[in-house]
């Protein structure tokens, strides 16, 4: 297995990428644990994944894609459906992007030089052109169990990795022997041994747009700031409801800096003066931008404190970003705030977006906020909007609202997935049964033990169990009858699929209060539906409508977020002057809508140039015909090509 792809070590030996110690590490590695050269380099921890990738890319001369975007990638069920899980196991290739208008399909493979691979993908695609792209052997496995296979916890094991990278670090944390100003001279001494920051120019153009950008000495900037987010934690502990308020504050300033556009590296400084912003003025007051504006007493702690941070960092020699988002945050937009008393586009864009994402944090997470209660997202955004151009930049309280509402309501949209747990001991002969959940619309769990499952029901959030009866250990009764005896799990409905088809034993699984009771083989399809039906007779699926505006979340993306997690209901849209319709969706399919007198297909595309406007959507709704064939995708490519073109 490993001769053939030997030339990498030899090559990356050859261009000095590899001393001669490194180069027997690495084989040494591979004959002892049969891992790949690409896994041996970063195992080893010789070539970190961001520089090989890179290298490898040049090799091939291609892009690539980092383990991280590709755990977080949302593959369209099309694009997945261009290549067969077989082959895509077979050859270690995995769809990530498919151009059906040139059939353009793009793929991730550890070896994006081989042109068979680009050939059987090709064939079985159907695709015009084929572009392959280099990922870590680990990545593209975890990917294919992910997304073909339903595994959620696939990227884990790679996850697991950087934890080990970091024990000697919490170890120290967990003793408390470290001080803030040890953490300071720590990173201090840290970045010292490095070199400076790369920059985006050092890199290949091409390359850049997938590669997972770095610090000095090769360590991403998703390591970077996972690191500071794993310390901020443990000195955060203490801190009762804003325990984990710097790590939250962080993914709500990422996510807004995103959101507008900056780059890798300015986003990741963003970031990090925001996972900082609160170091070194932990004590009576909690200064946000809001409660310094608005509380003398909060006002006069951050003139003492705002330096606190940078002060404490100096040697760490953070992102000038960074240090002007901590500097500024408590500017106000209409020049009114510290310290410098700067205004409007004066204050740097991170400073705020900090105070932004740092107000809306302590509102819907600390009772002890101006309010003297947890807000909603609504309350928050409207609090913040209250400020906007006195305390808060007005487009970044208009970008903020935006996308926060639109989670809020996708969470709603999706709040009703009821979640079944699986217990079998027999992992492939369930598999199918739990694809097949997961297809239509359940969230899945899976237990091969009875102290699994057991530890599962405990945490309240299982809708259905469907067990085998024999389990090592115990059997399926006994867990039942356990579970009966709990409070938090007495009324979990629970269906027995078993090959024990005795009177006897039917018999006791009812008379333990099983809802059903089936016997394998059955087809999958009649399990998922006695499934949903004891879910129904039980009330445990609560049908929920969901209503907001299409400012939160446009048509095109409500029907896509309906669609993608299998919805059945009426999305009804209404504009104020009174137009309104509806779009009818079955486990996902947009099966018929109706707009003024127009039906079908045609009234689809009139809705896709809707951009105001309110919707509420009805999970109680049951089509009753099918009108529309077409998918969802291919509906609103051409409903917005209608638009675009209208607007010409």
């Amino acid at each position: 297995m490993t001769n053939t792809r030997i030339p990498l070590i030899e090559r990356l030996r050859q261009e000095g990428k590899l001393s001669a110690d490194q180069y027997e590490g690495v084989l040494h590695h591979i004959q002892r644990s049969g891992a790949s050269p690409e896994e041996a380099l970063i195992e080893t921890a010789i070539l970190p994944e961001p520089e090989l990738l890179k290298f490898l890319a040049k090799i091939y001369n291609t892009r690539f894609v980092s383990t991280e975007r590709l755990a977080k990638a949302d593959i369209d069920p099309a694009t997945l459906g261009t290549v067969p899980r077989k082959l895509a196991e077979q050859f270690q290739v995995f769809p990530v992007l498919y151009d059906s208008a040139n059939k353009i399909l793009s793929v991730v493979t550890p070896d994006a030089g081989n042109l068979e691979i680009s050939r059987q993908v090709s064939v079985a695609s159907n695709a015009r052109e084929v572009r392959m792209f280099v990922a870590r052997p680990a990545a593209v496995k975890a990917a294919i169990m992910k997304f073909y296979g339903g595994d959620i916890h696939a990227f884990s094991h790679i996850d697991r990795q950087q934890i080990e990278q970091y024990k000697n670090m919490l170890n120290v944390f967990e003793r408390n022997l470290v001080s803030e100003e040890a953490l300071a001279s720590t990173f201090a001494i840290r970045e010292r041994k490095q070199e400076r920051v790369v920059t985006q120019n050092d890199m290949d153009r091409s390359a850049q747009r997938a590669a997972a950008p770095t610090v000095a000495g090769g360590i991403s900037l998703e390591d970077y700031n996972e690191t500071l987010t794993v310390l901020l934690s443990l000195l955060e502990n203490n801190r009762g409801e804003l325990r984990g308020h710097s790590s939250l504050v962080s993914r709500l300033a990422k996510k807004i800096a995103e959101r507008i556009g900056l780059s890798a590296h300015d986003q990741h400084a963003i970031a990090v003066g925001a996972l900082l912003h609160d170091v070194g003025k932990i004590g009576a007051y909690h200064l946000t931008a809001l409660n310094v504006a608005e509380y003398e007493g909060h006002r006069a702690a951050a003139q003492k404190s705002h330096s606190a941070p940078i002060r404490l960092f100096e040697g760490v020699k953070l992102p000038q970003l960074s240090e002007h988002s901590l500097r500024s945050m408590y500017e106000r937009f209409d020049g009114k705030g510290i310290p410098d008393g700067i205004s409007g586009k004066e204050i740097p864009l991170g400073a705020r977006i900090l105070a932004v994402a740092d107000t809306y944090a302590d509102l819907t997470q600390n009772s002890r906020n101006p309010f003297r209660k947890n807000l909603t997202p609504l309350e928050a955004c409207e609090a913040l909007a209250r400020y906007r151009g006195k305390i808060f930049d007005p487009n970044i309280v208009d970008l903020f609202k935006h996308v926060m509402l639109g989670e809020d309501l996708r969470a709603r949209l999706l709040a009703d997935r009821p979640t079944v747990l699986v217990v079998d001991e027999d992992a492939e002969e369930s598999t199918v049964l739990e694809l097949r959940l997961l297809e239509s619309g359940h969230e899945v769990r899976s237990a091969r033990s009875p102290e699994q499952v057991l530890q599962m029901l405990a945490k309240g959030d299982i809708d259905v169990v469907v067990s085998e009866t024999e389990l090592r250990g115990a059997t399926g009764f006994d867990i039942l009858a356990h579970a009966r005896q709990q409070p938090a799990m007495a009324r979990i409905p629970w269906m027995f699929l078993t090959r024990d088809a005795s009177r006897d034993t039917v018999q006791k699984a009812f008379e333990l209060g099983a809802s059903d009771y089936v016997v394998k083989p059955t087809p999958t399809d009649v399990v998922v539906a006695k499934v949903r039906r004891v879910l129904e007779s039980v009330q445990r699926q609560t049908s929920r409508g969901v209503s907001g505006s299409l400012r939160e979340m446009g048509f095109p993306e409500l029907v896509q977020v309906l669609s993608q997690s299998r919805k059945t209901g009426a999305l009804k849209v209404r504009l104020s002057n009174g137009e309104g319709g509806e779009v009818h969706f079955e486990e996902g399919l947009v099966v018929n809508a109706m707009w003024g007198r127009a039906r079908g297909e045609d009234a689809f595309y009139s809705m896709c140039a809707l951009s105001e406007g309110d919707f509420a959507f009805d999970p109680a709704f049951k089509p009753q015909a099918r009108v529309i064939q077409a998918s969802a995708e291919s509906l609103l490519l051409e409903g917005l090509r209608r638009h675009d073109e209208s607007n010409q």
